[in-house]
């Protein structure tokens, strides 16, 4: 039972301590044997030490690809966010212009009644003055023939209505 302790806990240290003794063989073996065993734990316990630093660095390392592809993703889903606004913004905007068009359409046919209805309110006040011609009817021909414009037509009857000739 000590035995395989001792060989579990000391066997290759000391296999390796008194194989250097042997070669080496110093004045004061044991002194020699301590130093040597001394300076094995202290090798080993510095390579324990670098292989838990090497292992660490590939986790620090490992966590920092993680988070170096999570940020491409929220970056690609931030592009993608703007895209759709800038959509919906464009969308907004083109609705807001044509319903402004469609506005401007309404407010031109109105003030194009409005005027035509001015101009039909003109004309009749005109026609209906005492002494003002009769306008009912008028008729407009090609300009390739010749007859008498509607201007002249109104000259005339105005001329002959006036006391002056």
């Amino acid at each position: 039972m000590e035995s395989q302790y001792l060989k579990r806990c000391l066997g290759t240290c000391l296999k390796k301590g008194l194989a250097e003794v042997a070669e080496h063989q110093p004045a004061d073996p044991i002194e020699y044997l301590a130093h040597w065993i001394y300076n094995y734990r202290r090798i080993l316990d510095e390579e324990k030490k670098r292989m838990l630093e090497r292992i660490e660095l590939e986790q620090e390392r490992e966590a920092a690809l993680v988070e170096l592809e999570m940020l491409r993703k929220m970056k690609e889903e931030e592009l993608l966010i703007q895209q759709k606004l800038e959509e919906q913004r464009q969308g907004q905007l083109e609705k807001e212009h044509e319903d402004l068009e469609q506005q401007n359409e309404g407010d031109k046919m109105l003030l194009q009644q409005k005027d035509q209805e001015e101009d039909e309110k003109t004309i009749v006040e005109l026609t209906d003055r005492p002494g003002a011609p009769s306008l009912t009817t008028v008729e407009e021909l090609d300009e390739n023939e010749q007859s008498k414009s509607t201007t002249d037509l109104t000259v005339e009857s105005e001329q002959e209505n006036s006391p002056l000739t």
